[in-house]
């Protein structure tokens, strides 16, 4: 099969994220499943409508961004997670700031590329899952141009105001969001410590800023 480059594929991955919007009350206790495909179609129906998006508004997108997937994922497993075992040993400050880069960093990368979402389809794998289980694999095919790209998440069960399914990680053909980036952290971490991660993330949000 056809692997086409990560950059482009990010573009699908998009897509499938920006179904985690704001959920209705009756997401508490709908099925991880039936969320991931609902929203999915939901979404794109609204991003094929929204002419600023379609325009290249990037703070219009930004926005989206920000106020609709972002507090629907579990930003800080993700975050500790990419940070791997330093994450421990980081002070509260460190953290913070560490959350604050990374969230940008993601917050630019999906916004940049929500401009390339067209006329994708979801096909949902079936899914068993016990009414105690706290976390799943909800297992996608995405289906546009080109050949269908696997798009897996990983959800937990939360429970209290706001709760319901949340997402912590992404797989995109194979390869898992939180562990690309756990290598690429790593290195930074290994040379320069948490404080450089931090000024690397900074440096590298303040240069795609300006863009």
């Amino acid at each position: 099969m056809n692997r086409r480059p990560w950059a482009r594929l990010l573009a699908t991955l998009l897509v499938a994220a920006s179904s985690l919007l704001a959920l209705p009350a009756r997401a508490a206790d709908e099925a991880a499943d039936a969320l991931i495909r609902r929203l999915f179609t939901e979404v794109l129906d609204s991003i094929k409508t929204d002419k600023a998006i379609h325009a290249g508004d990037a703070s219009r997108i930004a926005a989206l961004v920000d106020a609709k997937i972002m507090p629907n994922v579990n930003f800080q497993r993700m975050t500790a997670s990419a940070v791997g075992p330093a994450w421990r040993q980081a002070t509260p400050e460190q953290q913070k700031r560490l959350q604050e880069e990374f969230k940008i960093l993601l917050l630019r990368t999906y916004a940049g590329a929500l401009t390339q979402v067209s006329d994708q389809t979801i096909a949902v794998k079936p899914l068993r899952v016990a009414p105690d289980d706290k976390e799943t694999v909800v297992r996608t095919e995405v289906k546009g141009r080109g050949d269908p790209v696997q798009l897996d998440y990983r959800l937990e069960k939360t429970s209290g105001e706001g709760g319901g399914w949340k997402i912590y990680n992404l797989n995109v053909m194979g390869v898992w969001l939180v562990e690309t980036y756990r290598s690429q952290f790593a290195q930074e971490i290994n040379g320069k410590g948490i404080d450089g991660l931090i000024t690397t993330l900074t440096t590298r949000n303040k240069a795609n800023a300006g863009r």
